[in-house]
């Protein structure tokens, strides 16, 4: 079962469930989804979504919704903070397991030997052949600066 259908198995699951907070996120996942998918058929005919785009969709709403968890805790709306964090865990759900330090390590050694990196100046093509392999196991914030101290 690919991505797409998984996740609207879980949205039917979540209406039978009448899970509300589920349903919301899931719902907005696939609008993200649909979003992307009309703007590739308006582009260039009739390439769909990919799993690795969903992936892709999945680690940003992540990423933002970290954000927003971040800035309500500061601002002292633990409310809010509370209810981004519970859309973080359904979208989670979807993502693959996360890579740990040590296979993130070996992933960025693989990466500089498959590309031939020698410089900084390929640092673009090893990100770029990272987030292919690796897209939504690790955060690539995080990579970049241990991608740049191996190479410099």
């Amino acid at each position: 079962m690919d991505l797409r259908d998984r996740i609207t198995t879980a949205l039917k699951e979540a209406m039978k469930d009448k899970d509300k907070a589920r349903l919301a996120t899931l719902r907005l996942i696939n609008a993200a989804i649909k979003d992307l998918d009309i703007a590739r058929r308006g582009a260039d005919g009739e390439a769909g979504v990919t799993d690795a785009d969903i992936l892709a969709i999945l680690a940003k709403m992540t990423k933002q919704r970290q954000e927003s968890v971040r800035a309500y805790e500061e601002g002292g709306r633990l409310d809010l903070a509370e209810r981004e964090a519970q859309e973080i865990a359904v979208i989670e759900e979807f993502l693959p397991r996360q890579l740990s330090e040590k296979e993130v390590e070996a992933a960025v050694d693989s990466a500089i030997t498959e590309v031939g990196a020698s410089s900084i100046r390929d640092m673009g093509k090893i990100m770029g052949h990272l987030k292919d392999q690796y897209a939504g196991q690790m955060d690539f914030g995080a990579v970049g600066p241990k991608v740049k101290a191996r190479l410099g």
